[in-house]
């Protein structure tokens, strides 16, 4: 699984619910949200 930063809890965290979006430069990305406190996190890159 795909891990982010979260902002809220200042960690690395698995991301929930992991969604694939492009950017609009075209690069990929993935958003989704925090495990732990239900903040957005988000990744640029496959993942």
């Amino acid at each position: 699984m795909a891990q982010a930063y979260c902002v809220k809890c200042r960690a690395q965290r698995e991301i929930k619910n992991p969604e694939n979006v492009t950017l609009k430069n075209g690069r990929p990305a993935t958003q989704g949200q925090c495990p732990t406190c239900g903040t957005k996190v988000f990744r640029i890159g496959k993942g």
